[in-house]
C-alpha cells in the first residue's frame, strides 16, 4: 500500500527516503471494516482521509432518510467540513466497502508540512485539483436530469454502479430508487 501512495504522491512531488520513512513513522495506514461509521453527524473531528482501496461515502440524514452526497474511492481524499470549521460535522462518513485508509489529523499533517515544506506544496496542488473538479461535478448536477446525471456517471464513475447499493446510488443522484430502477430499464429498453 505504500508504494500505491508513493506513485500518487509522485505526481506531485518528488520524495527523499527521509520524506517516505516519515509519512510511514506517522501510523497512517488503517484497515476499516465496511459499514463502520468514520464521523458522525454532531461530532467534532480532526481526522481527514485518504482512500488506498475501498469506498466511502458522505450523507446526511434529513427527516429520517439517508441523503448521499458523495463517494470516494481510490485515490480520493476527504476532509471534511468540521475539521477545516472546528465545529460539530453536520453529515455522516462511512466505509461502503472494506478499506484501507491513509487517516491524519491537522496536528499531524502541520508537524509534517513544518519538517517538509514540499508536502504542504503537494496538498495545495490536490486541494485545487478536488475543489476543480468538485465546481464541475456540482454544475453537471445542478444543470442536467436524472437520465443525464445517470450517464455521467456510467461515463465518469462506471465502478460505482457495482460497488454500490441501488438506494445510496439512487440518493446520490437526486432520485428515489424505484426511479433508478425504470430508468435503467428505459435505457436497456433504448439499447435493444
Amino acid at each position: 500500500m505504500k508504494n500505491i501512495l508513493f506513485d500518487f504522491i509522485s505526481k506531485y512531488v518528488s520524495l527523499t527516503e527521509e520524506e517516505k520513512n516519515a509519512i510511514v513513522s506517522l501510523d497512517i495506514f488503517h484497515s476499516v471494516k465496511k459499514g463502520t461509521i468514520l464521523l458522525k453527524e454532531g461530532e467534532k473531528s480532526k481526522a481527514s482521509y485518504f482512500v488506498l482501496k475501498g469506498c466511502i461515502r458522505t450523507y446526511y440524514v434529513l427527516d429520517g432518510e439517508e441523503k448521499t452526497t458523495a463517494f470516494y474511492t481510490e485515490m480520493e481524499a476527504l476532509t471534511p467540513t468540521c475539521v477545516i470549521n472546528k465545529t460539530p460535522s453536520e453529515y455522516y462518513v462511512s466505509c461502503v466497502e472494506d478499506c484501507i485508509l491513509l487517516i491524519s489529523n491537522t496536528d499531524m499533517e502541520a508537524e509534517i508540512n513544518s519538517k517538509f515544506p514540499k508536502f504542504e506544496t503537494m496538498c495545495r496542488l490536490f486541494a485545487e485539483e478536488l475543489l476543480a473538479k468538485q465546481r464541475i461535478d456540482f454544475d453537471e448536477f445542478k444543470t442536467s436530469s436524472p437520465e443525464q446525471r445517470y450517464l455521467n456517471l456510467l461515463q465518469k464513475r462506471p465502478d460505482l454502479v457495482q460497488r454500490v447499493p441501488q438506494h445510496q446510488l439512487a440518493s446520490y443522484l437526486g432520485i428515489k430508487p424505484q426511479s433508478l430502477s425504470r430508468l435503467r430499464a428505459r435505457l436497456l429498453e433504448k439499447k435493444s
